[in-house]
Parts: C-alpha cells; structure tokens; sequence
C-alpha cells in the first residue's frame, strides 16, 4: 500500500507530465489523476496548490484556447464555447474568454475559412459550392445566417453565374436552418 506522501508525489508528476504538453484545466487534470487511481483527497490538495500558485488557472487556459482555436482554426464562438465547456471550464470563464471574440472578428474568420476553401472548387456547380461552404461553416459552430450571409457575399464576387445563384437565395430561408 502507498502512503499519502507517495501518492502526493504522483500525483505532482502526473500533473507534471501532462502540464509540459500543454495547458490543462482542473477537471482535465482531476480526471487524469482519477483514472491513474490516485486517492480523490490527494487530488485536491495537489491540484488545489497548483491552482495557489498559477499553474492551473482556468481563466487563463480559456482565453488562450480561444484566441488560439479561433484565430487558427477559425472556429465560432459556439464552437469555442463547447469545447470549453467539454474540458471543464466553468461557464462564466468561459463567456468572460468569448468577448474577446466579436461579431465582426467571427464574421471576419468565416469569409477567410470562405476565401480559402473556394480556391480549391475549381469546376463544381455553384449550387454545390453553395451547400459545401454552407455546411463546412456550420460544421465549424457558425449560426445559419452568418454561413448563409458570408457565403453568398463570396459567391457574389466569384463569377457571374455564382452570383446569378446568390440572387435567388431568398435570405428568409435562414430563419428555419
């Protein structure tokens, strides 16, 4: 049988380990130490002074993470929120972390992921161009309207016969999407 001390010690080089890959938080850290069967009261004491000495900060891990997954992968907010949440991240940290996102930077982001993705659709119809970019920004957590609205604007500058197409999408049909 271990004793506390032992346990203390690895649990702290399991927290470790995992903190030189990458930032983590609390409940990432709690789970991985759970599933290594390290006991629930050392668990909290270790990762109780990690948190004493700044080296799990939830707050800090959610304003990395969506300055870094938005401006890298473009992601929504609502896409940004769900992980967050998925790892752990108490909801107020994780609004306080999505202002620095707003409507226009979000906006901004899909017509780039847009930009990008239509170079690469050389020949398609552009009704299928439509469906594709539509769906690759859902996909990515952005609303129906900004997808549709982004999209469109793209398409409008593309080539005659894509703009023909973005004058008989009817904005309205957003509203059910």
């Amino acid at each position: 049988m271990t004793s506390i001390r032992d346990d203390g010690e690895r649990a702290r080089q399991i927290c470790l380990r995992l903190l030189a890959v990458r930032p983590r938080t609390y409940i990432e850290l709690a789970e991985a130490l759970t599933k290594r069967e390290v006991p629930d009261d050392v668990i909290g004491e270790v990762l109780d002074r990690y948190r004493d000495v700044g080296m799990v900060d939830d707050a800090a891990f959610a304003r990395a993470w969506v300055a870094s997954r938005h401006r890298g992968r473009k992601l929504s907010r609502r896409a940004l929120s769900n992980e967050l949440r998925r790892k752990g991240v108490d909801t107020e940290l994780v609004d306080e972390a999505l202002e620095q996102v707003d409507d226009d930077s979000e906006r901004e982001a899909a017509r780039e992921l847009v930009v990008k993705r239509l170079r690469s659709m050389g020949s398609v119809p552009p009704e299928a161009v439509f469906r594709r970019l539509v769906g690759m920004l859902a996909r990515k957590g952005y609303s129906a309207g900004v997808a549709v609205g982004v999209v469109k604007e793209a398409l409008a500058q593309r080539d005659s016969e894509s703009a023909e197409l973005v004058e008989q999408i009817d904005p309205d049909v957003t509203e059910g999407l």
